[in-house]
């Protein structure tokens, strides 16, 4: 793999003359071209590429996830799920259960203390059905026992008597309620706009799009898309430990993505206040959206709650399909007109996401998908519409790109139709139409921070392409199919496609997003030594190193420790929306430029400084006129400095309900792409042979950090583009395993060079952009693009599977 880094001043730039015509008038002022010199850049604060500390452990397997929790009296819970998506509970008979020896608990919601309902956005869920399940895999009675064999026994064991319904799983069923019902009660839990809907945006701007708008264009295309369900597919599956405190109050240890969410969902359905439910971070196995709804938390805690005693649970991994959200599986329709010469003129979509059976983080991602669902172009007329059904397939909420992905797959399928309509090349066509700082997103927002999306474009296209396939000196572990020894070259055709993404980073719509920091600094052993304690939740992006990265720039310090993440501090949000760098990051900075100025003051109070020019460097405060006047150690004796801030980012606003207008989102972030694939035609396999990635990120605190979670995005991108679904027959989901739901592997995954630029965002901490979603939205729909220009298809679903390319359907 390959990886650059260019740097640019942080002079900004408004367009260029022409799309395309030699990039952002910025320049360039280092150039860094392979890892050695990533790691030996500024070594261990901003802009450098220390270890993880967590890393080593991983990787030799000695590292501690939450599902190797242990206490010495603990129990085993387990669930009893519904094996029908939706129907009526009749009754429920624990009584067989109970009398297995070992068992201490079983709970149905008669034996919940308080609210029976919870929510991520709305309060729609129960905690344990009530008197329906609406999806396969609804949770219905739990059970606490000595060990999780005598556990499944005694879940086996619970009768249930169900009245069995039609499931409403299509969009003709959803969005007719008189005639196959609805999936929540008009009017129950105030939970949705009207009928099966859950949540609805529209978007207009310019003239909409009328019969006189579409006679503007010379040329139209249109398209229906589909995309599949995608799980997140983390490694780890859900698990934490629940220990029954002296306060009556309960200890969670647990996997999440956001400690404070959780307690703030589960203290009403444990009847207990807030402050008495505190939880500490575990090990995180991989998240990716997958943990931010709650799984198995509260389940943990009611039955440590009813039996005094600490319990684990951990999900087997069929469990972990059925116990968290997926991506929203969509249906698309498009259409886009252009001038003859290149220039778009209308874009009309609307797009429908399954939710499924609740609402989860649903509202947020139909925001999203309205507002970012024309892509990063400039389009003088829009209309869109976004909606989200209930249904009773599986919920599904957020999701790595979250809400983006899924319209990116549409209107980049849609700027390849209308090159090729057009005679043009597709890069060149989308350059020519590329949004950049100055303009206005369709929502009216105007972009006022770097936005170099033809410049990606241009340097995508110019890296060198990968050396065709060798067929006199074959490794059929190039070939698609690889070691399976399906082909030995025949009927294989090599394909390159483009694509270009649009993120959105941060909460949006008008959400109050903090994050809070608190940065203690003291000696210890004669060292001055800087402890960090937030919130967030580390699930593998590599807070916690930025963290300490922050710390020893602003304070000059070494030694930086890492409090474990708890809610005895103020909330860090969300280990989502590519926003824990920019708001939790922002946070440690704030609290560590305080911390260094409290030093300062100690000073000046002590030594008269009158020093306008006040550094730490090394250990040392130092002037930039007269050199080190102290140490840290001397100055601080005794003494702590501990200091707590919150960082907000400048406030957003709700797009408007009818019209989608507004200022909607903190920061953008893009992506571009350029697959090349190896099709072979006959027996419908793909490999894809290179996936490259350029991106801006405004700035990169830990390069390493950074590289690879582009190449992480991409990747599970690919899994989307050609492997991962969920398949659901009648609402039942039909491949809960890793032996049926497929996902990358180290042979699936190809050469991913990446190039970075960095032009700063003044509005950021550090001038940084979020990075982690951005490559997930752009890199499906260039690997697709690739198939298309290969084998000639119109591939309008996701993923693409053998029988599209074969027409055995």
């Amino acid at each position: 793999m390959s990886e650059r880094i260019i740097r640019h001043s942080a002079r900004r730039s408004h367009r260029t003359s022409e799309a395309g015509a030699g990039g952002p008038s910025t320049r360039t002022i280092q150039g860094q071209k392979n890892l050695q010199d990533i790691r030996q850049a500024s070594k261990d604060g901003i802009g450098g590429s220390p270890l993880r500390p967590d890393g080593t452990l991983k990787v030799k397997g000695e590292f501690a996830y939450s599902s190797d929790l242990w206490h010495e009296d603990m129990l085993w819970g387990m669930a009893l799920r519904s094996p029908h998506p939706r129907a009526d509970i009749l009754s429920v008979d624990v009584s067989e259960a109970l009398k297995v020896p070992g068992v201490y608990a079983v709970l149905t919601h008669q034996d919940i203390p308080g609210s029976k309902y919870y929510g991520l956005e709305i309060q729609d869920q129960p905690a344990l059905a009530i008197d329906k399940v609406r999806y396969h895999g609804e949770a219905i009675a739990l059970v606490a026992a000595d060990h999780p064999e005598t556990a499944r026994r005694a879940v086996r064991k619970i009768k249930v008597e169900y009245r069995v319904h039609t499931p409403i799983v299509t969009e003709e069923q959803c969005l007719h309620p008189e005639k196959y019902g609805y999936v929540h009660e008009p009017h129950e839990y105030k939970s949705h706009a009207s009928g099966n809907i859950v949540h609805s945006q529209k978007l207009v701007s310019g003239l909409g799009v009328s019969d006189e708008v579409r006679a503007m264009a010379d040329v139209i295309v249109s398209g229906d898309y589909e995309v599949g369900m995608q799980d997140q597919a983390f490694l780890g599956p859900e698990s934490g430990l629940a220990v029954p405190a002296e306060d009556g109050g309960i200890d969670l240890y647990i996997a999440t993505q956001w400690l404070h969410v959780d307690r703030q969902q589960m203290a009403p359905v444990l009847a207990l206040p807030q402050e008495k439910v505190r939880l500490t971070l575990a090990g995180v196995g991989g998240a990716f959206g997958g943990r931010e709804d709650l799984s198995m938390q509260i389940h943990a805690c009611l039955l440590a709650q009813h039996t005094g005693k600490p319990v684990k649970i951990v999900y087997s991994r069929d469990e972990s399909f059925f116990g968290h959200v997926h991506r929203h599986p969509a249906k698309m329709h498009y259409e886009h007109g252009a001038t003859r010469d290149g220039k778009l003129v209308f874009a009309d979509a609307r797009i429908v996401l399954d939710g499924g059976a609740y609402a989860s983080a649903s509202p947020a991602v139909v925001g999203n998908a309205a507002s970012l669902g024309h892509g990063p172009y400039v389009i003088p007329n829009v209309r869109m519409e976004a909606v989200a059904l209930y249904s009773n397939n599986p919920s599904c909420g957020a999701m790595r790109g979250f809400g983006a992905v899924q319209a990116a797959f549409g209107y980049e399928s849609q700027m390849d139709k209308l090159a090729a309509e057009l005679g043009m090349d597709p890069v060149e066509f989308r350059q020519l139409n590329a949004v950049s700082e100055g303009d206005s997103m369709p929502t009216g927002q105007q972009i006022d921070s770097p936005a170099p999306v033809a410049e990606l474009l241009r340097r995508v296209k110019d890296m060198p392409l990968p050396p065709p396939l060798d067929l006199d000196d074959l490794d059929i572990r190039q070939l698609p199919g690889a070691l399976s020894n399906t082909s030995h070259g025949e009927g294989i055709v090599r394909g390159v496609g483009y694509s270009v993404g649009i993120k959105n980073v941060g909460f949006s719509e008008g959400f109050d997003d903090y994050s809070t920091a608190r940065v203690r600094l003291e000696v210890i052993g004669g060292e001055p030594v800087a402890m960090v304690h937030t919130a967030m939740a580390e699930v593998g992006q590599g807070g916690v190193t930025v963290h300490a990265q922050i710390v020893r720039t602003e304070l000059g310090v070494e030694h930086v420790t890492i409090h474990p993440a708890n809610t005895e501090v103020g909330s860090a949000g969300s280990t989502s929306a590519s926003r824990q760098t920019y708001m939790t990051g922002g946070a440690v900075k704030l609290a560590a430029e305080a911390v260094r100025q409290a030093l300062f003051e100690k000073g000046r109070r002590r030594y008269g400084w009158t020093h306008k020019d006040l550094t730490l460097l090394g250990g040392k405060v130092v002037s930039q006129a007269r050199g080190a006047l102290i140490s840290i150690v001397d100055l601080l004796g005794d003494d702590a400095i501990d200091l707590t801030r919150e960082h907000h980012h400048r406030p957003t606003q709700p797009f408007d309900k009818e019209t989608g207008q507004g200022f909607g989102h903190v920061q953008y972030s893009f992506c571009a792409n350029r697959a090349v694939v190896d099709v072979d035609v006959e027996l419908g396999l793909v490999k894809v042979v290179e996936l490259t990635a350029v991106q801006d990120v405004g700035k990169a605190l830990n390069p390493l950090s950074v590289i690879g979670q582009i190449q992480g995005g991409c990747t599970q991108a690919l899994g989307l583009a050609v492997m991962e679904e969920i398949i659901l027959k009648d609402g039942k989901v039909r491949n809960a395993s890793f032996t049926d739901y497929l996902i990358p592997t180290i042979l699936d995954t190809p050469p991913i060079p990446v190039e970075i630029l960095e032009l700063p965002d003044p509005n950021a901490p550090y001038g940084l952009r979020g990075v982690g979603e951005a490559p997930t939205v752009s890199a499906t729909p260039s690997i697709v693009a690739a198939i298309r220009n290969a084998t000639g298809l119109a591939l309008n679903r996701i993923p693409v599977r053998p029988e599209h390319l074969t027409g055995t359907l």
